[in-house]
């Protein structure tokens, strides 16, 4: 599989900007697309020429080896704008890591940084009007590779697509969120794919989510596919658990291991907190609940930040969590990274890339 770099990215602008009619103000995740998009393909072993273009539709075959046999996966990224306007990108060498783990888990090839990273910089670059300057919200990066080759048969793809688009987002969750834990259906097993963000391991989530929503919770807490006994995450991020005086987060192969909970680990390390990343049995968080030592409980994503834990529903009982507005570590670490993201204190870490 080839690396090779691109000397240049050809660029071809749209023809009327559509940001005028986005109301900045009212922003549903998701739903509005920036001007441009970066795509690149990739056949006969290498990668061709990327280029910017105006977003818009894909031509595909009916044969699409992507919509047979699942190959596709993506990432997801923010970019923040600066009170001076400086546009920064949030740890995207990371993601780019991730994604090329992904390429590999499932038979595609990986994507060079001088697509990923720097074709990403260019396309924020021109489309950096897009980016919202109120705080809270931020830009949103979707990176993401689909196979291509028009024919039935079932192997890995000798054609892909490499594209990312950006639209501008808010919030994703408004309030803090019930959880029901997950004891029938699974998302992801030993040996399967579970670490790698492909799409599959989302189309099979979407039931059981349904049906714990018709339930009146806003996301599953998924457990381990063999005994339902171990925490994995939640369907749209990580889980962090403040347990006593330590940090703890679920650890396997079957979980995405996410930027955001690498970050918030990495941060409270660094604050000398005692951190463990292992195996969380169900029955240790519902006891902790119920004898006051869990006093913080988060789920930790790109998408959703940080967002706290109210609830836990487990086989038809509530399990309440301590009032999101006293937790110390949580509050912290959001301010924390809200102020490092938006340039607001200095990047000792070196994890703000300036476009």
């Amino acid at each position: 599989m080839s690396n090779s770099t691109l000397t240049s990215i050809r660029v071809e602008k749209v023809a009327k900007s559509r940001l005028s009619s986005v109301d900045f103000e009212n922003l549903k995740f998701g739903q509005i697309l920036s001007d441009h998009m970066l795509v690149a393909d990739y056949t006969d072993g290498q990668w061709g020429e990327a280029s910017i273009v105006p977003y818009g539709d894909f031509t595909i075959s009916p044969a699409l080896s992507a919509l047979h046999y699942g190959q596709s996966i993506f990432e997801g990224i923010k970019a923040f704008r600066y009170e001076d306007g400086r546009i920064n990108i949030f740890r995207p060498d990371q993601n780019h890591g991730r994604f090329n783990r992904s390429a590999s888990r499932m038979c595609m090839p990986e994507v060079p940084a001088s697509i990923f990273l720097e074709g990403m910089k260019q396309l924020i670059a021109l489309d950096r009007d897009w980016v919202p300057s109120k705080e809270g919200y931020s830009l949103y990066i979707r990176p993401f590779m689909f196979a291509t080759e028009a024919a039935l048969g079932v192997h890995p793809s000798n054609s892909y697509r490499f594209a990312i688009i950006t639209g501008p987002v808010g919030v994703y969750y408004s309030k803090p969120l019930r959880l029901k834990v997950e004891n029938h259906y699974s998302r992801a097993a030993e040996g399967g794919v579970g670490f790698a963000k492909s799409a599959g391991n989302y189309a099979l989530s979407l039931y059981p989510t349904q049906l714990a929503q018709e339930e009146g919770f806003d996301q599953l807490m998924w457990t381990d596919a063999r005994d339902h006994q171990y925490i994995e995450e939640a369907g749209t991020a990580n889980l962090i658990f403040r347990i006593g005086d330590t940090l703890i987060t679920p650890h396997s192969e079957t979980i995405l291991h996410g930027i955001t909970r690498k970050t918030i680990v990495e941060v409270a390390q660094h604050w000398g907190l005692k951190v463990e990343q292992r195996k969380v049995k169900v029955s240790e968080l519902l006891e902790g609940i119920k004898n006051g030592t869990v006093t913080e409980a988060f789920a930790a994503g790109t998408a959703v930040t940080l967002s706290h834990i109210s609830e836990v529903g487990y086989e038809g009982e509530i399990f309440t969590l301590p009032d999101p507005a006293g937790r110390e570590f949580s509050h912290k670490v959001l301010t924390f990274l809200n102020d490092l993201r938006y340039g607001k204190v200095k990047d000792e870490f070196g994890w703000n890339h300036l476009v």
